[in-house]
């Protein structure tokens, strides 16, 4: 992987403003921002409705678009592929689809994003569900805790890798545990698919979201992969235009998937930019997760000792991200320091409130690396950072 002429790649990198937030965001490439704009400026018909010329070249690139994200995660079929605005949406629409019942045990761990503990906290209040969280221990779960709560479970709902330390967990495990006690589960791939070769078949998970944002893709897209024979069988979480293949006053015939899911004129400038964004990586993101565990190792060398790290001392097991906080300083305050050298990360409780209060931990300052960032930029992060370490 040549990161020099990958650099080149991203209008924004100027070798003066360093961006290390891609946990949150990514940079987006050119080839993504000229995909986006082909659909503007060349053919900003309707998929799928219209058959002129722009409607028919709209579905032929969401088309395209489609079997680039599903060979992006080997999924069996385009048709397990559901486009969506995000991963939060993803989760949301399995989990107000499925036919959830009172006293129906879901699975989750002390770690998850908002986007994937909200939406099963509103189905206890709600619904009635029971909610078991599983503890992880400095980053990582307690897979006794996990197999012990999973049993009578009817669903599991787990991140594959944290937004907040790194830490992946071992998720070809977890399934095959979920599946022995006969639970299904949903994976929020959302901070793993733009860092590692994920494969759905292999790790046989039943549902797996993810969004095009953090992967150089535009933002308000993502995806849901679900096994089709699963797909088929859930009732549709939001219906209207494309969604049906007729109506009277009275009844209607749904689409089949995923058209069933997509409901209404659909973000195409997205998908077409998210297509993009899943060729771009393809060949080269089996470097990706090396690449940031190198530079996470030399970060973590330099500041050993100097400020407080969240997970793992170990930086393998964090991969792109390095969480910090400093001894009497607002992370806050410290990204703002930062920024005024032009040095960009992310501070806060990363969509993670509960776990934080859970530890009275008052947020953090997070570095987040991608496939551009160098040791340049790491030497510059840490030459801004030297006067609060005094």
């Amino acid at each position: 992987m040549n990161i020099d002429k990958i650099r080149k790649d991203f209008p924004t990198i100027d070798g003066k403003r360093v961006y290390l937030d891609s946990a949150c965001q990514s940079l987006r490439p050119v080839q993504v921002i000229n995909a986006i704009n082909s659909y503007y400026k060349e053919f900003p018909g309707c998929g799928g409705r219209s058959i002129h010329k722009f409607g028919n070249k709209v579905s032929e690139e969401v088309d395209r678009a489609r079997e680039s994200v599903r060979k992006f995660i080997n999924a069996k079929e385009r048709k397990e592929i559901i486009f969506n605005r995000n991963t939060t949406e993803g989760i949301n629409l399995i989990a107000n689809s499925f036919n959830f019942q009172k006293g129906d045990k879901v699975v989750i761990s002390d770690k998850e994003h908002n986007s994937n503990l909200l939406p099963w906290l509103f189905l206890k209040r709600r619904k009635g569900i029971n909610l078991e969280i599983v503890k992880t221990h400095n980053g990582v779960l307690d897979m006794n805790e996990f197999s012990s709560k999973v049993k009578n479970a009817k669903f599991v709902s787990i991140l594959h890798s944290s937004n907040i330390d790194g830490v992946t967990n071992d998720m070809k495990e977890i399934t095959k545990i979920s599946h022995e006690n006969n639970a299904l589960i949903l994976v929020d791939g959302a901070q793993s698919v733009p860092h590692k070769e994920i494969d759905v078949k292999k790790l046989d998970v039943d549902f797996f979201a993810f969004s095009g944002h953090k992967m150089l893709g535009p933002s308000g897209i993502g995806a849901l992969y679900g096994k089709k024979e699963l797909l088929e069988k859930l009732d549709s979480f939001l219906i209207g235009g494309d969604t049906v293949k007729d109506t009277t006053y009275d009844s209607y015939i749904l689409e089949e998937i995923p058209e069933r899911f997509e409901a209404g004129l659909q973000d195409y400038a997205g998908i077409i930019g998210f297509g993009e964004a899943a060729r771009y990586l393809m060949d080269i993101r089996k470097d990706i997760e090396r690449h940031e565990i190198n530079l996470n190792k030399i970060l973590t060398e330099k500041l050993k000792g100097k400020v407080k790290i969240l997970g793992p001392e170990d930086a393998s097991l964090r991969g792109g991200i390095f969480s910090f906080n400093l001894p009497n300083m607002e992370p806050n305050h410290v990204a703002m320091i930062l920024d005024e050298q032009n040095v960009m990360i992310r501070s806060g409780y990363h969509c993670v409130h509960s776990w934080f209060n859970a530890r009275n931990i008052k947020g953090s300052a997070r570095v987040s690396f991608y496939l551009y960032n160098n040791e340049e930029e790491i030497d510059k992060f840490v030459n801004a950072l030297k006067p609060l370490l005094k």
